[in-house]
């Protein structure tokens, strides 16, 4: 018997006894074997039981119920066998051979993979599902890969060598480092030196990064088919096939500008009037689109299959990416924290300027879709297994881009994202979040927007500047409301006229609209401490009366300012 663990043949029979009463999927896989048993089988099964927490593999056993010991002949050179399975696997695996009266059982145990990585075989990362062998699900997969925050892209591709990466690919990215660094030392560098200093070729190992910045269509195609990125043109909404189809199996380097230009073909200027001048906003924004294939390239899911899809519209742009947000992003928190899944290539971006360390693409996309009056970007169908990001490009709100003009390009710049975001919401007269409010103030004092009421029922709108902008200063008298005094006329008239049966709070919502219960309740208190109204009961339920019913009412204050 060969066993690291010198434990004696009757232990280990009256062991392999328990196994046998052990349901398969736990952790057990048993196979018949009686002759012989295909290594190619073998090592699929122990990547299988890995991926699945650890087990063994008992060859010389039935894989029915009731099992039975039947005795194998496979992998009569047990240790041989085990080197071939580290050596694939990359896992320390164990055997035991086990004489049982009936015949040889031959166990090989699997330890568990890592926290965090899938173990794969030929390309693939086998699973379990009943008695078959089959490829571990999108699910599954992004399970393993959140529980330690994996750089896939730091990992060395054994097979590739410098061969394929692309020299020129090599040289662009090479010619950005030294603008932005303006080290110019790195011209004399190699360009193994220079990917070396990057850190995307370790020791002379090209990593999974290195291939996806640089590599050449062929080794793309042989190491990594799902670094791809596929363009689609569509001039409706129809199904059926694009108009325009292209396929970017190639290293980033390679196509970035490329791909901007195929995108700018038919990027077309939509017109507005300032003034005496007649401006021009593009659909798509060059910047914000680059951000976007950046943070597709730097965050995608590059140990799931599927590419990136980019698909132009007339009106917006859709990047569709594979697995979903990192772990710890949430709509709630993308403008604030930043995770990249990929490292190792957010790393390479920053040092040749392509993104900033801090990694604020997705803040700038918000910002200059505010700023240019279009909508917010969005994740409608956004999934555990798919983020899907859309650039829309209707100018919608042309009065606001003059609006912002007329603030002040130095007062603009001072703004951050929450600020704009703050514009936004206000400008479409939606509540601003809680999170958003501690903004409020800062933009009041700064005269870009204006708070209507005290308290808990103070509302906001944009300043008077803004509806002069837009030519709508009637708009801006009746959002803004009328004077203290005027509605305090206009609560105490409706009291007076329904003197009889008394006015309740639902009443008095009628006639301020605008006006939240609790700033209506300060109106009411007011002319109760003047001494003209009166109210019988409590709470909603309350009626108010006027003290003088009979006086006319003071018809100063019926003009509205």
């Amino acid at each position: 018997m060969i066993s690291k663990n010198k434990v004696s043949s009757d232990a280990l029979i009256q062991e392999l006894e328990l196994w046998l009463q052990a349901k398969e999927g736990e952790h057990f896989e048993f196979k018949e074997a009686k002759n012989t048993f295909h290594f190619g089988d073998l090592l699929k099964y122990c990547c299988a039981l890995s991926n699945e927490g650890g087990g063994k593999m008992i060859l010389g056993v039935s894989d029915k119920r009731p099992r039975k010991i039947v005795g194998s002949n496979a992998f009569l050179q047990p240790e041989d066998t085990r080197r071939s399975l580290m050596e694939k696997l990359h896992l320390v695996v164990d055997f035991e051979v086990i004489h049982h009266p009936n015949g040889r059982v031959l166990v090989f145990e699997v330890p568990s993979r890592p926290v965090g990585t899938a173990i794969r075989c030929d390309g693939v990362y086998w699973s379990r599902e009943g008695d078959s062998l089959v490829h571990m699900s999108d699910a599954k997969l992004r399970n393993v890969f959140a529980e330690a925050g994996h750089d896939y892209s730091a990992d060395i591709c054994r097979d590739a060598t410098m061969r394929n990466l692309d020299s020129d690919a090599i040289e662009d990215f090479r010619h950005r480092w030294i603008e932005k660094s303006k080290n110019h030392g790195l011209v004399s560098l190699s360009q193994e030196q220079l990917l070396c200093d990057a850190e995307v070729v370790l020791d002379g190992e090209i990593t999974y990064a290195a291939l996806v910045l640089f590599g050449t269509r062929q080794a793309l195609g042989r190491y990594l088919g799902q670094s791809e990125i596929v363009f689609e043109y569509r001039s409706s909404e129809a199904s059926g096939p694009a108009q325009q189809r292209l396929e970017y199996r190639q290293g980033f380097f390679s196509y970035y500008d490329e791909l901007w230009n195929t995108i700018n073909l038919r990027n077309d200027l939509q017109h507005y009037q300032n003034g005496l001048f007649v401006l021009d906003i593009p659909t798509f924004a060059e910047r914000s689109f680059r951000e976007a294939i950046l943070n597709a390239v730097s965050h995608r899911d590059y140990q799931l299959g599927g590419n990136v899809f980019v698909r132009q519209y007339a009106r917006r742009l859709t990047i569709e990416s594979p697995g979903g947000f990192p772990a710890g992003i949430t709509l709630d928190n993308i403008l604030d924290r930043q995770l990249p899944r990929n490292r190792r290539i957010a790393d390479v971006f920053a040092k040749c300027g392509l993104v900033e360390r801090s990694g604020q693409g997705m803040n700038l996309m918000f910002e200059q879709s505010i700023q240019q009056g279009k909508r917010r970007p969005d994740f409608t169908g956004t999934d555990a297994y798919n983020v899907v990001l859309t650039l829309h490009g209707e100018v919608q709100y042309t009065g606001f881009v003059q609006f912002l003009e007329k603030i002040g390009s130095e007062k603009v710049a001072s703004f951050g994202t929450h600020d704009f975001l703050v514009l936004d919401f206000v400008r479409r007269e939606e509540p601003v979040p809680p999170d958003l409010q501690p903004r409020l103030r800062n933009l009041v004092d700064l005269g870009v927007i204006e708070s209507i009421g005290r308290g808990r029922g103070t509302q906001y709108m944009l300043s008077r500047r803004y509806y002069a902008t837009i030519q709508r200063k009637g708009a801006y008298t009746r959002r803004r409301g009328l004077d203290r005094e005027t509605n305090k006329h206009l609560l105490l008239k409706h009291i007076k006229d329904n003197a009889q049966e008394g006015s309740k709070m639902d009443d008095f919502r009628q006639v301020l609209p605008g006006h939240s219960r609790s700033q209506i309740q300060v109106l009411l208190r007011e002319l109760k401490k003047d001494a003209k109204v009166f109210s019988v009961g409590r709470t909603r339920s309350a009626l108010w009366y006027p003290l003088n019913p009979h006086a006319e009412p003071d018809n100063s204050k019926d003009k509205l300012q």
